[in-house]
């Protein structure tokens, strides 16, 4: 069965056009920027192949270059969607090379040399396929195996791009048949493929950023941006059973801003969420990358240290000096401030809860002796109730028959 290769380019073009006006519509809707690159981008596209596919053979050389040169903008706008979409500034110039460097070769070269045009206009597609290909995989933001598609797609539209230059005269544009071949029927069934496949991409993309957005908004406390007391929970465990493998210690820390419901009433709510910002400012400036730290309640703050209890004291009174030496002020004069911290270290593997419960019993020692003071837990907690469970269930998961030895 044959096909009609200037209608497979028609098709091509109708579906990157209706893609591109679904992505811009849904950027506009959504309020994101990426997606409206890309969306413009299609359209761009689909606008400089239709009329091309269309005109073919009655436009001069002037408007072909233009029409070739729009093209290869419209790639480099796919490729500067991807940076926007992780955050980074778009590559003006970037572009635009494309469009300059094939308006150059198409200058330089004579019109016989059309299969050497063939193949530079190839390379500059492959090459900004190439490029979005690597800022999808510097993203690193999933495993690879389910990040796959995301580099898959603009490496195969790349390297399908690319058989011009692979198979050389085997594409030879002077060839009558050439127009008819299965090479070109191919690669304009794969524009339509490589349509679809990039839009498949994108939302992929958008989901997962819906997906973070969400369990971030879950986990995080949205006045301090630390985590909230389900994420501090969540990232201690984890971080309590890394320590435990290797067996090293950990430390938690409570801690309490002194008469925070008296800021409250003397100097408003206002004034009070200034300090519990600045009290957070504090912390996570003050403990290592390591150390986790959230809000776990109205003025209440913990943090898990992967440390000695030695160590974690010390860390406790780094933050206390540096809050205390912090100051705020607000409209009628400067608030003082100070904080008093309840420590509670034990071996690996102690359960966040028996930790939390310890640091809180020194935290009220520490109110009750002054406040403004580090208070560490007079007994070490040595509840290992999760460690004992794992035991217990490898030995029940042992084999039947076999006779353990004291």
């Amino acid at each position: 069965m044959s096909l009609d290769t200037p209608t497979l380019y028609i098709v091509a073009t109708m579906v990157a056009a209706m893609l591109g006006a679904m992505l811009l519509l849904f950027g506009k809707q959504e309020n994101i920027r990426a997606l409206k690159w890309w969306g413009s981008a299609y359209l761009l596209g689909a606008a400089s192949v239709g009329i091309w596919t269309v005109t073919s053979g009655t436009l001069d050389e002037v408007l072909s270059l233009a029409l070739n040169a729009v093209g290869f903008i419209a790639c480099g706008m796919v490729w500067n969607a991807s940076r926007v979409f992780h955050g980074r500034k778009p590559n003006l110039p970037g572009l635009v090379l494309g469009a300059i460097a094939w308006i150059a070769a198409a200058m330089t070269l004579a019109p016989p040399a059309s299969m050497m045009r063939v193949t530079i206009g190839a390379g500059i597609v492959a090459f900004y396929a190439a490029l979005t290909a690597t800022e999808l995989w510097t993203e690193r933001r999933r495993p690879l195996q389910r990040r796959w598609p995301l580099i898959v797609v603009p490496v195969m539209h790349g390297f399908v791009l690319m058989l011009p230059i692979l198979l050389g005269s085997l594409l030879d544009p002077h060839d009558g048949k050439f127009a008819t071949s299965v090479w070109v029927t191919g690669f304009s069934v794969e524009l339509v493929l490589y349509a679809i496949g990039t839009v498949f991409v994108i939302f992929i993309l958008v989901s997962e950023r819906a997906v973070i957005a969400h369990k971030n908004a879950a986990s995080t406390d949205p006045l301090t941006g630390m985590f909230n007391r389900r994420g501090f929970a969540e990232a201690s465990s984890r971080l309590i059973d890394r320590e435990a493998h290797a067996g090293r210690p950990v430390t938690a820390l409570i801690f309490d801003i002194d008469h925070f419901k008296s800021i409250n009433d003397r100097f408003g709510h206002a004034a009070g969420d200034e300090v519990l910002k600045l009290f957070a400012v504090v912390v996570i400036n003050t403990l290592r990358l390591s150390d986790l730290s959230g809000r776990v309640g109205g003025e209440e703050f913990a943090a898990l240290l992967p440390c000695s209890l030695e160590d974690g004291v010390i860390a406790a009174e780094r933050v206390r000096t540096a809050f205390a030496n912090s100051g705020i002020e607000v409209e009628t004069g400067p608030v003082d401030t100070t904080v008093s911290i309840g420590v509670a270290g034990g071996p690996a593997g102690t359960e966040l809860e028996v930790l939390l419960a310890a640091a809180d019993t020194a935290l009220y020692q520490a109110k009750r002796t002054g406040r403004n003071r580090v208070e560490a837990a007079e007994e070490l907690p040595l509840s290992l109730e999760n460690q004992r469970r794992k035991k217990l269930g490898a030995q029940r998961q042992e084999p039947t028959g076999v006779v353990k030895l004291a």
